[in-house]
């Protein structure tokens, strides 16, 4: 059985498809966390545009006295 083990971590070969595993391994996780990331950043950047949408919408209505915001309201509500 050392024989064995002796003869597999003295061959070049065996390492060298061992390190190409290890290697290929690592990258794929890499690739994983770099694509999680840019999905992260792609919902905070599309919650800051509707965070920006809600913002004008709510300074709008501000704006807006009281009647005529009644009267907006009265046209989506339901009867």
């Amino acid at each position: 059985m050392s024989a064995l083990l002796a003869w597999l971590l003295t061959n070049p070969t065996i390492l060298a498809i061992g390190a190409g595993l290890v290697g290929a391994l690592g990258w794929g996780f890499h690739q994983r966390l770099a694509g999680a990331r840019a999905e992260r950043t792609k919902q905070a950047e599309s919650d800051a545009a509707a965070r920006n949408i809600a913002d004008q919408i709510d300074n709008d209505i501000g704006a807006l006295p009281a009647e005529a915001v009644r009267k907006e309201l009265k046209s989506w509500a339901r009867d």
